[in-house]
């Protein structure tokens, strides 16, 4: 189940979901006897997500209790498609909500409910039937349906990418799946692929890449009227991370599919984007690489020249997403957009200073930081800024080239990756750049274990409100 299918038309037979915070579930209950009778020999106690199914006489479903806790967490609703008997729910009352907690638990919860839904089957035989298991609710009557359903549909694109083994996602396919985004919106798409690269000024992408039986290949497709506000999204699209030459362990390269997280991320943001219409310039860049191993890999200690002149010692060829980044976002930046955003799984030092729920948010841009803040909160979808500290530019210095890709400090790793990209945009350029782990560690409601569209939301609100 890949869509919100798993919202529905009410029909016929459907169960109540009554939502009641702990705070209210005690004078809910007290009038229905035989419920507060069972709510009390259960243990029930309201908590948020947890669920209480009630019986009628002859023992058929008569209704189920949703916890809402204190009424703070969004994500209520995101376990149930999986773990209520399967069947069709509606929300029939809301217990203990202020107005405006009401109104966003009215929103929410079919976002929720469908987000949680999401599986990944492609490989699985019993695929088709393991969506029949899932449990249906009815749209509830306030609920943004359009809303919904683009965010839904952009998240199941971007977990699919992720989640689908390298060897049927390299960059061929990567670009296969970017055109089809695309060209379904009416967008116009150039791919330059190969030896092409360096005929066209990007040989970091193209060094990247070469060693790998799918040729390097840069993505770029534009969409809107060319008068509106010019928006440019770069996506790292590192289709499989060896290491290269700097050859990574085993055990870091189990999720190494990954690595093209970011592309994954900015193209389910522009299927969004395209589909609201937002009255913007859209252009997307993905640099598509595989960062692999042969006779032709780049090397620890070659200088490569970029696209925008400046020289780079490779210091470690297992730092490659910065140099793919560097080339796209050197011509990204030429235009002078009106707002410039790259998406990248690009540091373990990112997750090892917040995790893998909280991406990490670089700007030198103030107002840019501040509205993404407000965004990443109304959205529920988190960042949280690490500073661009200036001091630490020295830490990536090179005695024979302009800068090294990675310097031999183990400190400070995602923010002097921050610092490396910084040179190749243009300093009026309003920029953020986003390290993200594009993958659910664990299981949680509303986020299944695997690809992840983190930030997609908060982006796609910040968009919005600067140009919709």
């Amino acid at each position: 189940m890949s869509s919100t299918t798993v919202l529905v038309e009410a029909g016929a037979a459907t169960v109540p979901i009554v939502a009641v915070t702990a705070e209210a579930l005690a004078s809910w209950a007290a009038p229905h006897d035989r419920i507060a009778r069972w709510i009390a020999v259960s243990g029930f106690k309201g908590d948020a997500g947890t669920t209480l199914a009630i019986a009628n006489d002859d023992g058929s479903l008569m209704q189920v209790l949703l916890g809402l806790g204190r009424g703070e967490d969004p994500w209520v609703t995101g376990g149930l498609a999986k773990s209520l008997p399967r069947g069709v729910y509606h929300i029939d009352e809301v217990i203990g909500l202020s107005d405006a907690a009401l109104h966003e638990f009215s929103s929410w919860a079919p976002l929720a409910w469908a987000l949680g839904a999401y599986q990944f089957t492609r490989y699985k035989k019993d695929g088709a039937a393991a969506a029949e298991k899932l449990s249906r609710l009815v749209w509830p009557a306030e609920a943004d349906r359009a809303h919904v359903e683009r965010i839904v549909a952009a998240a199941t694109l971007t977990r699919d990418l992720v989640n689908t083994p390298a060897a049927d996602m390299l960059p061929d396919v990567l670009a296969q799946t970017a055109e089809f985004v695309a060209t379904h919106h009416g967008a116009s798409v150039k791919i330059t692929v190969g030896d092409d690269l360096l005929k066209r000024g990007y040989p970091m992408i193209h060094a990247v890449g070469r060693a790998s039986s799918s040729a390097p290949r840069l993505i770029d497709f534009t969409w809107g009227n060319p008068a509106d506000k010019k928006v440019t999204l770069v996506g790292k699209g590192v289709c499989f991370d060896t290491g290269g030459l700097d050859l990574k362990p085993a055990s870091a390269m189990g999720l190494m599919k990954k690595d093209m997280g970011g592309a994954a991320t900015v193209l389910g943001l522009a299927d969004m984007i395209m589909d609201a219409m937002l009255p913007v310039r859209l252009r997307v860049m993905i640099p598509a690489v595989e960062n692999s191993v042969s006779g032709n890999s780049f090397r620890p200690g070659d200088v490569l020249t970029s696209r925008s002149g400046l020289t780079v010692e490779i210091g470690n060829t297992d730092a490659e997403g910065r140099l793919v980044l560097a080339d796209a976002l050197s011509e990204a930046s030429a235009e002078e957009p009106a707002l410039l955003i790259d998406c990248a799984t690009l540091t373990g030092a990112a997750r090892s200073a917040l995790g893998p729920e909280l991406p990490a948010l670089f700007t030198d841009n103030e107002d840019l930081a501040a509205d993404l803040a407000a965004a990443a909160k109304a959205t529920h979808d988190p960042m949280w800024r690490l500073p661009m500290w200036t001091p630490y530019r020295k830490m990536i210095d090179s005695k024979i080239a302009d800068m090294n890709n990675a310097g031999d400090s183990p400190f400070a790793g995602a923010i002097t990756a921050a610092l490396f990209l910084k040179e190749f945009v243009t300093a009026n350029v309003p920029w953020a750049h986003i390290d993200l782990y594009a993958w659910n560690a664990g299981e949680r409601p509303g986020r299944p274990q695997g690809g992840e569209a983190l930030t997609q939301r908060a982006l796609f609100e910040l968009i919005r409100r600067r140009f919709g």
